[in-house]
């Protein structure tokens, strides 16, 4: 939290009380899951008969989750039928008060009318105790951890203009998914993923291929199929 802050910078303050206490949030390329670095690069692929690289191969897909920072669960939770409970020790607030459970709940009357309405579940709230300040023009889209399918839960996705609101808390809603689920969240398990995202005025406009963009997307389809890691190679950023 001592880092001489630059234009492109995001900001994260917590209470004096809690400074040191908080899992900081990290940039997401430092919270890969253990499954996506154990995975092999291929596999059998039944289509080919044959060796086909996997999703751990796609630039996409890797920078999907590489992309942005991770915001920490603050303390361990564990989960048993359907019960939460945490043992969360954290000084007395200050100047400024702040909660101190890991989570909260919404009504599922908050989201009638919506597919996540379910009469007979609450949502989850992972509460975060970090504000976050981004530069001047861009706002934070806020989502589930991206391909995180092995979390049991889904975080929802929300878009906070944080350039502006930074001195307050944003909490994550979330809906969890696995009634099964029995056992430990961990302290450090990320609940949401955020992305800088610029605000701009944009349009859209649709067009018909010119001759030269045809023969433009013909020589790279044929070279990408010729050639595997094409977009890796020459596009990648």
């Amino acid at each position: 939290m001592s880092q001489q802050p630059h234009s492109m910078t995001l900001i994260f303050r917590c209470p004096k009380e809690l400074e040191g206490l908080l899992p900081p949030p990290v940039p997401a390329a430092q919270g890969l899951p253990g499954w996506l670095r154990a995975m092999p690069p291929k596999a059998f692929n039944t289509v080919l008969a044959g060796e086909d690289n996997t999703v751990k191969r796609c630039p996409p897909f890797v920078d999907a989750m590489t992309s942005g920072f991770l915001i920490p669960l603050i303390c361990d939770v564990r989960v048993e039928n359907g019960e939460f409970t945490w043992d969360n020790e954290l000084p007395a607030g200050g100047a400024v008060d702040f909660v101190r459970s890991p989570i909260g709940f919404h009504d599922p009357g908050q989201v009638t009318g919506t597919p996540l309405f379910d009469g007979e579940r609450f949502l989850i709230k992972f509460h975060n105790l970090w504000t976050i300040e981004a530069p001047e023009g861009y706002a934070l889209l806020f989502t589930h951890p991206v391909n995180r399918f092995d979390l049991p839960f889904t975080t929802l996705t929300g878009l906070v203009d944080c350039d502006r609101f930074h001195d307050a808390w944003i909490h994550f809603p979330a809906r969890w998914d696995d009634a099964t689920f029995s056992g430990v969240l961990p302290k450090g398990t990320p609940v949401a993923q955020c992305f800088p995202i610029k605000r701009d005025d944009w349009g859209v406009r649709t067009a018909a291929f010119t001759e030269e963009e045809t023969q433009r997307a013909h020589d790279l389809t044929s070279e990408i199929f010729r050639e595997p890691g094409v977009y890796r190679r020459q596009f990648r950023a």
